[in-house]
């Protein structure tokens, strides 16, 4: 997991700055365009896969949100506080298609390792390095495995926390609908349950936002 997220909001500097790209954005400028859509293209990926929806509509709801931005980039009225906005859309574009009846599937959260057959490390190294891969994958699936039998609200918070860059409380809140002051002690009682889980397969480590 990512680190955590910035529980006060962004910082008066950060503000300004993501104001400023929204301002120059509406005024037609490309570059404060593809700059929003890098900073902040993780964070409506995390609330879109919180939400578990089918590859299709997940790319579908991704595109709405970002155009729903771009049909309102002149009226909003905090545009510092533009992530929260875009959170705020991905959830309510997320469950409009959930509650059309779109099926829902569960998405791998935990990149597995590709291992590669041309390369040119030694026999031995390729050997060693292969069993390493071959462990960190098999502890990739138990960690994920142990996700899923998590609460709906946990998945659904622990996803949102990781999107990179991390989200301040103001965007996680928007992007879950629940209070800013609940955010810290569900989280908290998350991880502490996914811990318990992991320790029973044998997996100790710290986890992130702990």
């Amino acid at each position: 997991m990512s680190a955590g997220p910035n529980e006060g909001g962004s910082s008066d500097a950060d503000s300004g700055v993501v104001a400023g790209l929204v301002r120059a954005a509406a005024a037609g400028d490309a570059a404060a365009w593809r700059a929003l859509v890098a900073r902040f293209s993780g964070l409506i990926w995390s609330v879109i896969r919180a939400y578990r929806l089918n590859n299709a509509d997940a790319a579908d709801v991704f595109q709405t949100t970002w155009l729903r931005l771009a049909e309102y980039l002149n009226r909003i009225d905090n545009p510092d506080r533009v992530g929260a906005w875009l959170a705020t859309t991905a959830r309510r574009e997320s469950l409009r298609v959930a509650r059309a009846g779109a099926r829902t599937v569960p998405t791998p959260e935990l990149d597995l390792v590709a291992i590669s057959g041309t390369d040119d490390r030694s026999p031995e190294r390729m050997v060693v390095e292969r069993e390493q891969e071959s462990l960190d994958a098999q502890r990739a699936r138990l960690v994920w495995a142990e996700f899923q039998e998590l609460s709906e609200r946990c998945q659904q918070l622990l996803r949102v926390l990781m999107a990179a860059p991390p989200p301040s409380y103001v965007e996680v809140a928007a992007a879950l609908d629940m209070p800013i002051g609940s955010i810290g002690p569900t989280r908290g009682r998350c991880l502490r349950q996914l811990r318990q889980k992991l320790a029973r397969r044998g997996i100790t480590g710290r986890l992130a936002h702990s």
